[in-house]
């Protein structure tokens, strides 16, 4: 994301790249010239370190430059960044959403308040999100868990969603604009409601089907399982305007993994889920998030994970090679050896491609609706509801709609004939 005078450099996770929207807007209409902003993520001891080198790789580049750092990076660890001579100012992940911030004759050099004080959540500007076909609307930030090897919770505070009616106003704002899908984000995006007298998710669902009856597809970002609630979990299965897709925060597929990951879910639960979706919602697909090489990981226990991927038919996996995150209590726990958790990562990306071929075999002979997000010379490539990507002829462009007859696959890609 750039512009000539302003370079916003986003890292983690979509919120944090939605937030970096907001960012490059205050920044633009502050003034600032000649200014990087490295907008951190904080998951990881990796993503630190990903913060701290892009911001020594910007003032390199341009000794001139003012180096700004944000994010949650900037949230938990603010004092290091502070300390690097080659950054100037360092923002906090609440102060990045306010336009003063960016004023730099009338605010100090580093401001981080205290996120875990925050009772209500900031709404973000309407920034408009051209570039993007699917669009992305924050429903909730902050998490209210405790998950031993996470550090979220002291970079965003605890969970605090948006009123329904902001969500419903920015959704039909959207779709105004053009947007024929929209994905529903945050940090906890199940936990939302309570904190502001709601019934949960499934509410906010509902009022955006019914409030915005023209957008065509909404779909839900990553979710926790067992906080699903009975309205929403309906609407997953019979509602066809909600995607039919779902990115699953399981983390593990044993047990005691689980436990001492602090989750709140057993392997046992996790298949049942998927299975109880997959036979009243035949063409539903699922991801997730799954950490390879946690501590105290045995063989036997991996092998669970692995197992995993087929039970719960996970067809789009992230894979995370565990990286200790300091100030954690799993950081303390007794680690595995780096080349462990590197070939445990490679063995979970195997299985997880694996499913995928078994996957995209079962969708040949299918009918799908494919939103189209970039157009290419040679070629169009899109999304399907289940979030195959899709391989189209060129003529068709980002932001259209189409439907398709799936004929083949290359491994990676569905491809066919547009009905």
């Amino acid at each position: 994301m750039t512009s000539p005078d302003v370079k916003v450099e986003n890292f983690g996770c979509r919120l944090n790249a939605l937030e970096g929207d907001s960012v490059q807007a205050f920044a633009q209409a502050a003034g600032l010239q000649n200014t990087t902003i490295i907008n951190g993520c904080a998951v990881t001891g990796e993503a630190m370190r990903q913060a701290r080198q892009a911001a020594r790789k910007a003032k390199r580049a341009n000794p001139d430059a003012t180096v700004i750092v944000t994010g949650c990076a900037a949230q938990t660890d603010a004092e290091q960044f502070i300390a690097m001579p080659e950054v100037d100012r360092v923002i906090g992940n609440e102060e990045k959403l306010r336009a003063e911030s960016y004023q730099t004759q009338t605010t100090p050099a580093h401001s981080v308040s205290d996120i875990m004080a925050l009772a209500q959540a900031t709404p973000l500007p309407p920034t408009p999100q051209s570039a993007r076909s699917r669009a992305f609307v924050q429903v909730q930030t902050g998490c209210d868990h405790r998950c031993t090897f996470c550090i979220i919770p002291f970079g965003r505070g605890n969970s605090r969603s948006v009123p329904i009616d902001d969500v419903v106003a920015r959704c039909q704002l959207l779709v105004e604009q053009g947007h024929k899908e929209i994905v529903l984000t945050g940090v906890d995006v199940t936990s939302y409601g309570p904190d502001i007298g709601e019934a949960g998710l499934g509410a906010l669902v509902r009022s955006i089907l019914d409030q915005v009856p023209q957008l065509p597809r909404l779909r839900l970002s990553s979710i926790d399982a067992v906080e699903i609630d009975a309205n929403l979990l309906d609407m997953v299965i019979a509602e066809p305007r909600l995607m039919p897709h779902l990115h699953l925060s399981l983390q593990a597929g044993d047990n005691m993994i689980l436990k001492r990951m602090k989750r709140r879910h057993t392997r046992e639960e996790a298949i049942a889920f998927c299975a109880k979706l997959k036979h009243a919602r035949p063409d539903i697909a699922f991801g997730a998030d799954l950490i390879a090489g946690f501590p105290t990981e045995t063989e036997a226990m991996f092998e669970n994970s692995i197992q995993l991927v087929e039970q719960c038919e996970l067809t789009w996996l992230h894979v995370f090679p565990y990286s200790p995150r300091p100030d954690t209590p799993a950081a303390r726990m007794p680690q595995l050896d780096g080349p462990t958790i590197k070939a445990r990562a490679a063995a979970l990306r195997q299985a997880g491609d694996a499913q995928r071929q078994r996957w995209l075999e079962a969708q040949l002979g299918q009918t799908l609706s494919v939103l189209v997000e970039k157009q290419g010379e040679t070629r169009s490539e899109g999304r399907s509801g289940n979030f195959a990507r899709v391989q189209l002829p060129s003529q068709y462009r980002a932001g259209e709609l189409v439907s398709l007859r799936v004929s083949g696959h290359d491994g990676l890609m569905l491809s066919g004939d547009v009905l």
